[in-house]
C-alpha cells in the first residue's frame, strides 16, 4: 500500500511517501513544500493544496496519514494554531478531492509508535525514521516527521487493535 504522510505547516509542509507491504517498508520519496512567510496565507494554502495533490498523483498514493495539531505549550498563540489549522485544511482538501482515505494521528502517538515514548525529541525521530526505513541520509525535520506519520500508519495497518485513528 502506498502511504503518504503529511506534516502540515503554513511555511513548511513536510511529506513522505512509503510503500508498506506487510512488515516491509520502502521509502519512495520525501520532501518539503517551502513557502515564504511573507506570501499571503491564501496563496500559501494553494501551494500546499497543489503540491500535495501532485505528490499523490505522481506516486499513486492509496492512503494518507496526517499529523494532528500539537495541543500542548508548543503553539505560541491562538493565531499560530489557526494558521496551522488552515494549512491542515488545505492538505486535507487536496487528498479528499482525490478520494483518498485519511487517518489522523496526534504527534505524541506518532512519536510513541516509532520511539516508544510520546515525548521523543526531534533528533530521535529523525534517527528512528532513518533506521526503520533504512535510509542512508537523515531527512530534514519536516520530511522526517511526515515519514514518521506514514510509518505510524503502516504500523496501525499491521496491528489495527493498537492505537487509534480518527
Amino acid at each position: 500500500m502506498i502511504v503518504l504522510g503529511i506534516d502540515p505547516g503554513s511555511v513548511r509542509t513536510g511529506w513522505g511517501v512509503i510503500d508498506a507491504r506487510g512488515r516491509r517498508l520502502t521509502t519512495l520519496d520525501w520532501g518539503i513544500i517551502k513557502m515564504q512567510s511573507t506570501t499571503p496565507l491564501a496563496q500559501r494554502l494553494v501551494t500546499i493544496h497543489d503540491g500535495l495533490a501532485a505528490v499523490c498523483q505522481d506516486h499513486k498514493v492509496e492512503v494518507v496519514a496526517v499529523e494532528g495539531i500539537f495541543q500542548g505549550g508548543g503553539m505560541k498563540n491562538v493565531r499560530s494554531v489557526l494558521t496551522l489549522g488552515h494549512a491542515r485544511g488545505a492538505a486535507l482538501l487536496a487528498v479528499a478531492q482525490l478520494g483518498l482515505e485519511v487517518a489522523e494521528y496526534a504527534p505524541a502517538e506518532v512519536k510513541k509508535s516509532l520511539v516508544g515514548t510520546g515525548r521523543a525529541q526531534k533528533y530521535q525521530m529523525q534517527e528512528m525514521v532513518r533506521s526503520v526505513l533504512g535510509l542512508t541520509e537523515l531527512p530534514a525535520e519536516d520530511a522526517a516527521d511526515a515519514l514518521a506519520v506514514a510509518v505510524c500508519h503502516s504500523f496501525r495497518l499491521q496491528n489495527p487493535g493498537i492505537g487509534r485513528t480518527r
